[in-house]
């Protein structure tokens, strides 16, 4: 398919150089993953060490997260799993 002349021309329209698409919304999965790229950061800074209860703020958040990530681990999670830390 080829594009009209006068469409072309009006993409090439300076006015229109920082429109661009919206960015897609993170699924439910994509929150998963980054949630447990989060929790094995930690556990690689802190030399293969767990996060735990008695910890910091952070580090109980990160407690949280890992309890919800071991529930709702499947095969598509597990794939990110570099740690092993949902077994």
């Amino acid at each position: 398919m080829e594009w009209p002349k006068e469409l072309l021309e009006i993409f090439e329209d300076p006015l229109l150089d920082g429109v661009r698409p919206k960015p897609k919304a993170p699924t439910a999965d994509d929150r998963l993953v980054t949630k447990l790229e989060e929790v094995t950061k930690w556990v690689e800074e802190h030399n293969g060490e767990l996060p735990k209860k008695s910890g910091g703020f952070k580090e109980k958040l990160l407690v949280a997260s890992l309890e919800a990530l071991r529930r709702q681990a499947n095969d598509g999670l597990r794939q990110y799993d570099r740690l092993h830390l949902l077994d």
